[in-house]
């Protein structure tokens, strides 16, 4: 659920809003690739915030773009020796693009009957898989190397999924989804069959994460109620109350460390706002992190010359960092260049 609000002039990453973010690496660089409403996905360094490419979709001869080609999701990881993105379209296509050439490797991967809204990059006993979600309520797994459906999709959602990350849990590879319809669900990627009932609970669930907390693996979700909620992936029960994050309109969420200790990170629609936890304390750590002058769509947390950051994009068109142990935002947000015609 994206709010359309026009901004007015300034400093943008985008020329619209910013939908998505992945953080990586490439040749030893830092780097991040956002993807935007403007039809565009950029490649920027994370040390210098500098804009050094872009992906796009090209026209093939007599097939002119739709518009529908916009990239809705996008992760970043190595596929066959290559650094590559992944991207998901409004027009139900996955893109795999080689990052150091900024071209499209093959023909988009198809089947979804509707948008992509999310993709992740994993692997699946010894081979590469990528792994999206789709409005069509469905998860599917695929092969990069081929760009072939890998059996049928994964089938339970009962709406829009909405985010999707992998993980393992007790030695088994599992891939966790949150949706539309109020329910985290965990699979196990082996046996390609649900984990256990639903975990719900959310009005809707916007984003789902993974970490760990005294040792057992945690999934943690952020609802459009404005909650977040901690879930045991070993029991499938939630774990304490829900946190109270934002007024409504939660958005995405993120799980990392920070001084030994597990932290919860999650952004907010109304409050434009990022907050963190103490994922086992459950208490607020630090200030909010403000700034954005819309929703926030996006958020990912790294590190950047040996420094804990966090990286925030939106509906205000701009992607910013966030150096997390001061909590300042650092410098002005991303600028980004036109599109290279």
């Amino acid at each position: 659920m994206l709010f359309c609000v026009n901004v007015g002039p300034g400093v943008v990453s985008h020329r619209d809003a910013v939908l998505s973010v992945a953080v990586g690496e490439v040749g030893g660089r830092a780097i991040a690739a956002s993807a935007g409403r403007d039809d565009t996905v950029r490649i920027w360094d994370l040390a210098t915030r500098g804009q050094i490419g872009s992906l796009t979709v090209e026209e093939e001869p007599g097939e002119f773009l739709t518009g529908f080609e916009r990239m809705l999701s996008i992760d970043i990881g190595r596929v066959g020796g290559r650094d590559v993105a992944v991207t998901g379209g409004w027009d139900g296509a996955i893109r795999l693009w080689d990052l150091t050439t900024e071209k499209q490797i093959r023909d988009p991967m198809t089947g979804h009957e509707r948008r992509v809204t999310s993709v992740a990059i994993g692997e699946l006993s010894g081979r590469e898989i990528i792994v999206s979600t789709g409005g069509d309520a469905t998860l599917r797994i695929w092969d990069p190397s081929t760009g072939e459906q890998l059996g049928d999709p994964l089938t339970g959602h009962l709406g829009i999924v909405s985010s999707v990350v992998l993980s393992e849990v007790n030695g088994r590879p599992v891939v966790v989804s949150g949706g539309r319809d109020g329910t985290v669900r965990m699979w196990n990627l082996e046996t390609r069959k649900q984990v256990g009932g639903p975990m719900t609970v959310h009005e809707q669930v916007m984003s789902v994460a993974v970490g760990e907390a005294d040792g057992r693996k945690v999934a943690v979700s952020g609802g459009w109620d404005g909650t977040v909620r901690v879930w045991d992936l070993a029991t499938g029960t939630q774990i304490g109350p829900p946190l109270a994050a934002h007024e409504r309109a939660g958005g995405p969420v993120a799980v990392a460390q920070m001084n030994g200790r597990p932290v919860i990170f999650s952004a907010g629609g109304f409050d434009r706002a990022v907050r963190m936890w103490d994922l086992i304390a459950r208490k607020p750590v630090g200030d909010p992190l403000t700034g954005h002058t819309e929703t926030v769509h996006a958020l990912k947390v790294t590190r950047v010359d040996g420094r804990s950051v966090a990286v925030t994009a939106g509906q205000d068109r701009t992607i910013r960092t966030w150096d997390l142990v001061t909590g300042e935002q650092v410098g002005e947000p991303w600028v980004g260049r036109e599109r290279d015609r």
